[in-house]
């Protein structure tokens, strides 16, 4: 069963790499390199996932550097070339747990998506990478704006160690199961529950 179109954003607001294409990576195919190669063209993956005992097909696409968000059809299709931005099913936010500046990239990112297109039954989700390098405490600031202000999914993963990786992919899928909603339960809820409604 095919479920949607995943696009992934990634940050601009730091010189260091947030490892967004490591998290594709490592979920693809369970690899992880340290070199950083940045991102300078569109890529496409088609994964599967196990959700519930179903099978899913998904559609991730990796994108450079995005400056904005466009506003209408015509700017995506002048300034990106048509990377399929507006008709995303779900979008994922990547940002450095341990460069707080990058998580402004997101901040301004979300802001411009809900501001641009009917988000109704499109899952964003909030993605802090890095979590290896940091300590935990210094992200509950923005595990609670993500989760209770915004709405939305929170994720902390480590691309390096493969942890929460999956984890990230099958909330997206489950976000979707249950109509798409703004969120799911973040990284410290898991094993809870089956199912889960956004925050």
């Amino acid at each position: 069963m095919t479920h949607g179109k995943y696009f992934l954003a990634t940050s601009t607001s730091s010189p260091r790499d947030n490892a967004k294409t490591s998290i594709i990576h490592q979920f693809v195919w369970s690899e992880f390199s340290e070199t950083y190669v940045p991102t300078e063209s569109r890529r496409t993956y088609h994964p599967s996932v196990v959700v519930n005992g179903r099978l899913y097909d998904l559609q991730v696409t990796d994108l450079p550097v995005v400056p904005y968000f466009p506003a209408n059809s015509f700017y995506e299709w002048s300034d990106f070339r048509y990377c399929g931005l507006r008709s995303a099913s779900a979008y994922v936010l990547v940002f450095d747990l341990n460069a707080p500046e990058t998580f402004q990239y997101v901040k301004n990112m979300r802001e411009q998506i809900f501001e641009s297109r009917n988000m109704q039954g499109v899952p964003v989700f909030v993605v802090g990478n890095k979590h290896d390098l940091g300590e935990p405490r210094e992200h509950r600031e923005v595990a609670g704006l993500v989760k209770k202000h915004w709405r939305c999914g929170y994720v902390e993963c480590s691309a390096k160690y493969n942890w929460h990786v999956g984890l990230l992919f099958r909330e997206i899928v489950r976000a979707l199961d249950d109509g798409g909603g703004l969120g799911a339960r973040g990284a410290g809820d898991q094993g809870r529950r089956d199912r889960c409604r956004i925050l």
